[in-house]
């Protein structure tokens, strides 16, 4: 499908990742496949290789209902109470206007101004400056942020962060990343079920008898082409790691592809890239959640945990981001940012070359704002004093 704009790339994105996600449900089908190849490699040990796919095949066609309703019933349970998991592995309590009245009026002018349904607020007691959102449907349906994303971030910047979450939702991405996660919670569950218990009965057959009854009974293997057992068990083996490895490429493509979508739509509900961009610049390194789990980390604004060659990074790297929004969206790149004094413990020297004397401005500057114009270019139109108001965004007080 192609794609010539932000909603067209949204809705080829959608398309492909429909596709991700059902080939991610068939690699449950190819780890009960390779679970039959190592059952009747275990049932009978003489046989050919031929015939141990054969049978596999008839094994898995047999096992399909059972493998599709424990999976169905896998994804049911996971629907109803995945929120209930992710606030017991993070901690987060929602918080009403009275509670948190500042970050409320934020995220409640944003839905407002593009008309979409209010989500749950919740926060997080949490040094680590990050957010996520969650859910499954409207009524599940919840933003949460860190207490250290609230005292490190201006009012324009936390509308930006919120902005990046609700877009999440309203493109569909928060669904389909939860449901990514529990598929491949089931792949990997199934995967490491298998591994298990294939390790155990090779280690217990292995034990059994003297050297001289093991080599007798392997060369009588050998003369009755027991080689299509070993063949066999490298090729359960290989579908084993095949599927899990390809679990996690689909989970983290799906991640990476949707966060660059969510900062444009953050630009777009906002009008104000370079919000987004220093938020994105004082989150950078500082949105590690200590006792959260990899599932969690994938949800959330940024995931400082990478993998090898950044193969396995579940998010493209801030730089990334903040060029895309530089070149696309009109923004400007002030650089790692330091936080103000007490929002961060970390060391000068690790937060960043730019003191916190210098951080931006409250008033953004951006496309819409002639802040800042360059030599040479049109004058910058004079300030007529901040708008009241619990925030001034780049077309003034947003009501």
């Amino acid at each position: 499908m192609a794609a010539y704009g932000l909603y067209t790339h949204i809705a080829s994105n959608k398309f492909r990742s429909t596709l991700l996600l059902a080939g991610l449900f068939l690699l449950i089908y190819v780890l009960v496949f390779a679970g039959a190849l190592v059952g009747e490699v275990l049932m009978r040990s003489d046989k050919s290789v031929d015939y141990y796919l054969m049978r596999a095949s008839h094994d898995l066609i047999a096992a399909f209902p059972y493998a599709t309703i424990a999976a169905a019933l896998w994804i049911v349970i996971a629907y109803f109470f995945h929120q209930n998991m992710i606030d017991a592995v993070t901690g987060g309590e929602s918080v009403t206007r009275q509670q948190q009245p500042r970050l409320y009026n934020l995220l409640e002018n944003l839905c407002i101004s593009r008309g979409i349904p209010m989500p749950k607020l919740k926060v997080m007691d949490s040094p680590a400056l990050n957010a996520f959102a969650s859910g499954l449907n409207q009524r599940q349906y919840a933003v949460t942020v860190t207490s250290g994303l609230l005292a490190a971030l201006n009012d324009q910047e936390i509308e930006a962060v919120l902005g990046h979450e609700l877009t999440h939702i309203r493109n569909g991405d928060v669904q389909l990343m939860v449901i990514a996660v529990i598929i491949a919670g089931v792949v990997g569950f199934f995967g490491e079920l298998f591994f298990r218990m294939f390790t155990n009965l090779s280690w217990n057959s292995s034990g059994r008898g003297g050297s001289s009854s093991s080599s007798s009974a392997s060369s009588d293997r050998d003369s009755k082409g027991g080689g299509g057992a070993i063949i066999a068990i490298i090729i359960a083996v290989a579908l084993f790691l095949l599927a899990w490895l390809l679990s996690q490429v689909v989970k983290l493509a799906l991640s990476r592809s949707r966060e660059l979508l969510a900062d444009a739509g953050s630009v777009e509900l906002t009008k104000n890239p370079d919000a987004m961009i220093s938020a994105l610049r004082k989150i950078e390194n500082r949105g590690e959640l200590p006792g959260a789990t990899s599932a969690v980390m994938e949800l959330c604004v940024d995931n400082p945990r990478e993998g090898f060659a950044d193969l396995f990074a579940t998010h493209p790297s801030v730089d990334s981001r903040v060029k895309a929004l530089v070149q696309f969206a009109g923004g400007h790149d002030p650089g790692p940012l330091a936080l103000p004094s007490g929002a961060d413990d970390e060391p000068d020297d690790q937060a960043g070359p730019q003191p916190a004397d210098q951080l931006p401005p409250p008033v953004p500057r951006g496309p819409w704002s002639n802040a800042g114009a360059p030599a040479g270019g049109p004058p910058p139109v004079p300030q007529q004093g901040p708008l009241p108001g619990p925030f001034q965004g780049p077309w003034g007080r947003r009501r």
